[in-house]
């Protein structure tokens, strides 16, 4: 990070300009995009970003095209002045927050899309998101140009997508994963937490304690992806106030589809309603 004040830009050639002149400087980006309502998860991409490079922009865009029209956009949180201020101090140089005009002035008529990857799990329960993922995060790439980007691995399949996408299409883009940061109880940091009731707050644990019991049945010797599943399955009834879970994944890590027999490196994923609130997480397992 420069020891300058944190800038905050709106439009895309005032940002263009400032990292142009940052490369010519000599100085390396680090990129991390948000939606904003910035919680330790975030604000750990900032500090890593800061740790490994010279110079670091972050966005907030609450972006419209990976949100259904019965999914929460309206309501998803806006804090600009706290996220700007957080921001700042876990090391971003200049945070970029453009208006929906700045990133979509007509009618958007490209999006992207990836085949394997993107068609399970996330992709079946919510089949508009990871496209729209997709396609603002190749703008987002395009408007910052040459840098490292910095992903949790909460959402596994979307930083899975976007290093498949970068290396897909030869961005001048590293997209570096970042260990999912978790609240003291094991619920993962996420800016859904905000709107669970209270009841729910208590019972969303039981997400990552059933995930890491699936995690010793395979330690334990259980090979079968199935049966891995079931485990977890099971653990998340014990939630009265959790719905049964829209998937259940034990796959391989790389593709992240389902192998006949678990082996090498295996990720497990989930996600679960608690009333209105739908949370994602997972834990990987590294078989030797």
């Amino acid at each position: 990070m420069t020891t300058d004040a944190m800038m905050i830009v709106h439009t895309i050639p005032e940002l263009r300009a400032l990292l142009d002149a940052e490369r010519t400087a000599g100085r390396r980006i680090g990129f991390v995009p948000t939606m904003g309502a910035l919680h330790d998860g975030h604000l750990t991409l900032i500090r890593e970003a800061a740790a490994a490079t010279e110079f670091v922009v972050t966005s907030i865009y609450v972006n419209p095209l990976q949100f259904a029209p019965d999914e929460d956009l309206e309501s998803y949180p806006r804090m600009l002045d706290a996220d700007a201020a957080s921001a700042e101090v876990a090391g971003a140089d200049v945070l970029f927050v453009p208006s929906d005009h700045e990133m979509y002035p007509e009618e958007n008529w490209t999006t992207v899309s990836l085949r394997v990857i993107t068609e399970d799990w996330e992709g079946e329960s919510r089949p508009t998101h990871l496209a729209g993922v997709a396609t603002v995060v190749t703008k987002l790439f395009n408007i910052v140009g040459p840098c490292t980007a910095f992903f949790g691995e909460k959402d596994f399949q979307q930083l899975a997508m976007l290093g498949r996408m970068a290396r897909d299409l030869n961005m001048a883009i590293d997209v570096v994963g970042v260990p999912t940061v978790r609240e003291d109880d094991g619920l993962a940091m996420s800016s859904r937490n905000l709107r669970l009731t209270p009841e729910h707050r208590e019972q969303a644990p039981i997400v990552q304690r059933a995930l890491q019991a699936g995690a010793t049945a395979i330690q334990d010797g259980e090979r079968n992806p199935t049966a891995v599943a079931e485990v977890i399955s099971t653990m998340i009834a014990t939630a009265p106030g959790a719905d049964a879970p829209d998937y259940v994944a034990v796959v391989d890590a790389s593709s992240l589809q389902t192998p006949e027999v678990l082996s090498g490196e295996v990720r497990l994923l989930t996600a679960v309603k608690f009333g209105d609130v739908r949370l994602i997480d997972n834990i990987g397992v590294t078989l030797k």
